[in-house]
Order: structure tokens, then sequence, then C-alpha cells
């Protein structure tokens, strides 16, 4: 099975402080990865080192077979979804749903004066009715709900065919309708065999859709579980991770948790 991201001894120190300390972690191509842990523990942190968005202080982080700091990251980019509050917060408020999407074919936030093809339009307006948002094409994205928002960012992540998409909290702030018709949606994306490796931040286990396949716990930098995600989601490791007694439910493949 190919690999799509491998850490070795992965550490990121800031002000003589590790982020991430010594971490080792692989992704094949067929895997579908979600990562726990506290405020703090690293995760976006792990998550920017395999958008390619920041370099290690030190080991070797390959994604998509090219090492960073030797390979050229503005033609690796492009090769990753990635979705991301921070990202959308860069997308002006008054740029139509569908030029959203369309955008992310030459790695901008906001139509200006590129052009793109009929075929470009077409996929974008395919993606957009996949994710249940092609009668918001012509919308503002500011005037969207936030449920809205977060499937158009998705939608933009998965435009150019990644092969390898990433996931910041992406249910985070969703009212109880929206993060499940969202998690419905993901769910079905990640069973597809044509979809990309996917790795997704999330707070919470009751955000793990249907699908995933692997999880990785992390506390103060370190891993402190990484596995199939029956083995990784239970109760002892996640007590060990969050430092709290917690019992964990998994009800035909969605997890609840709450302390013991």
């Amino acid at each position: 099975m190919a690999s799509v991201l491998q850490f070795s001894d992965v550490s990121v120190v800031r002000d003589g402080n590790a982020i991430l300390d010594h971490v080792t972690w692989s992704v094949d191509a067929a895997q579908r990865w979600v990562i726990l842990g506290p405020n703090g523990a690293g995760k976006t942190t792990l998550l920017q080192l395999a958008a390619a968005q920041m370099h290690p202080t030190s080991g070797r982080v390959q994604v998509l077979d090219d090492t960073l700091g030797k390979t050229d990251v503005f033609e690796l980019r492009p090769r990753i979804g990635f979705a991301s509050t921070a990202l959308a917060r860069r997308v002006p408020r008054d740029e139509v749903v569908l030029n959203v999407v369309l955008t992310a074919a030459y790695s901008v936030t906001g139509r200006w004066n590129e052009s793109y093809d009929e075929i470009d339009e077409r996929r974008a307006q395919r993606v957009l009715g996949e994710w249940k948002l092609g009668a918001l094409e012509g919308r503002r994205f500011g005037d969207l709900s936030d449920g809205e928002q977060k499937r158009v960012q998705i939608a933009r992540s998965v435009m150019t065919d990644p092969e390898l998409l990433l996931l910041d909290e992406p249910a985070a702030s969703l009212d109880l309708g929206a993060r499940e018709e969202l998690l419905q949606l993901l769910g079905g994306y990640a069973s597809a065999a044509s979809a990309p490796a996917i790795i997704m931040v999330t707070h919470h286990v009751e955000e793990i859709p249907l699908g995933f396949t692997h999880a990785l716990l992390l506390a103060d930098g370190t891993i402190t579980a990484a596995g199939a995600i029956n083995e990784v989601i239970t109760a002892e490791n996640l007590s060990a991770t969050f430092g709290l007694p917690l019992a964990v439910t998994n009800d035909n493949g969605r997890f609840t948790a709450r302390a013991a």
C-alpha cells in the first residue's frame, strides 16, 4: 500500500518548547485518520506539516514522496486539499460560492483576472452538487450558515482531486442538524474507494464520521496511541490522553464519550 505521509522522529520547537516531540507516524493512501487530543497537544502543528505549510525543527517529513526542505512546496501544495477555518477567513465575504470552489484551481481565495476553462466550471458545479450546495452556487459566501460554509470549504478542498485531504475541525461550531448532515456527507465520501487519504482533526469523538479507519491521539506533543480506530478510541486511551476518567461507547461505528 502506497504511503502518502511519513513522519520520522519529527520535532517542532518554538521558544524552547516542544510543540511536537519525536513523532513517528505514517499514512497510507487507503487510510482515513482522525486526530484527537486536548488543546495545545500539537494537532494543528501536525496538520500544518502535513499540508507543507511549515517545516519541522528536526526529523523528516515526507508528503506524497517529497521531503520537506528538499522540494518546492508551491508545486506540492496543489496536490493537497486543505479545509480550515483559517483558510475560510481569507475568502472574501462577497465572493459567490461557485467562485470560492473554482478558485481552488489556482490556489487563490478570490476571483480576480484569472481565466477558467468550461471543464473547470463544470467540475466545480459537480462538486457543489455532491456536497448538496448546487442551489447555493450564486450566493455570497458571507451570507451562508456555518454548516453551509463548512461544506463549501470541503468542496473547495476536493475541487482539484487532491492526493491527500486534510480537514481541520470541520464540524466545529455546528448545531446538531448541521453537524449530522456534514458527517453523513463526510462518511459517504470517506467510504468511497476513489477518495484520497484523509486526515481530520477534531476535539470530539462524536464528530468522527463513519468510514474512518484509523485514529491518532496526541498529548503534550507526543503520540499516546495510534492505529486501527476501534483499538485506539477506547476509554483507557482517551482517559490517558485527556487526563480524566472517561467512558466511551461505540454504536455501529459512531462514538460517544463522557466523564466516567
